[in-house]
């Protein structure tokens, strides 16, 4: 089983489409806690990490072979905790995979985000993937007006809009990297002629097979809080 991390509700209907398209079988338990999100935002990201920490050891205990943290916020925090506490299951962070992308595509990365959280976390996991790449790379980072005020209101078609009006504002860049989750579905309205990247497909591309190399021998039960997706 694959637990996963959500700071929103709505990324819970996209997983499992991914799921349901490229990974059948698969069994996703999702972990929803938007405080996270909100203290990660007024405190920084390092204010949840003892939380994060707990919520890590609870999944493996309820079965999970792999945690995949969908925020970008909190990400990196997702993947530290997961190494200091010792979970014993992979860790991942959902845009890794997204972050490696870019990087091989061109020096030149610029980073929409409309949290600005998001920002600095993204543009660090970038410039990680390119160390690790060993190529150069400069990012820029940029906040899409009024989006986040959008989504918090409910009004998904306004907040991709604002984030398509942005992305086929952008200049002088090789490849538009989306760094939140619930910005995936603009890259498929976008009209830029550079790659515009997303990270909710490639990583859980990246999660699935983590899954079969987990915890060897995970017990099974279920966990207040979480819906497990069959």
């Amino acid at each position: 089983m694959l637990a996963l991390l959500h700071t929103s509700a709505v990324h819970v209907p996209v997983f499992d489409a991914l799921r349901d398209a490229a990974h059948p079988g698969l069994e996703l338990r999702h972990h929803v806690d938007a405080g996270l999100l909100e203290r990660a935002r007024g405190e920084g990201p390092d204010a949840v990490a003892g939380t994060v920490a707990s919520l890590l050891r609870r999944a493996v205990a309820d079965g999970a072979r792999a945690v995949l943290c969908t925020c970008s916020t909190i990400g990196g925090v997702a993947e530290a905790a997961g190494a200091a506490a010792g979970v014993g299951v992979p860790v991942l962070r959902v845009d890794r995979p997204m972050a490696a992308t870019a990087v091989a595509v061109g020096p030149r990365v610029l980073v929409l985000a409309a949290l600005e959280s998001t920002l600095a976390p993204t543009a660090v996991l970038v410039e990680e993937e390119a160390r690790r790449a060993g190529r150069p790379v400069e990012v820029r980072t940029r906040l899409v007006d009024g989006a986040w005020q959008r989504f918090e209101a409910g009004d998904t078609d306004g907040y991709l809009r604002r984030v398509t009006e942005a992305a086929d504002s952008v200049t002088g860049a090789d490849v538009i990297v989306l760094a939140q989750a619930s910005m995936a579905p603009a890259r498929d309205t976008t009209t830029v002629r550079v790659p515009v990247l997303a990270s909710p497909g490639p990583g859980l591309a990246a999660a699935a097979p983590a899954v079969r190399v987990g915890h060897p021998d995970p017990p099974v039960h279920s966990g207040a809080g979480d819906r497990t997706a069959e």
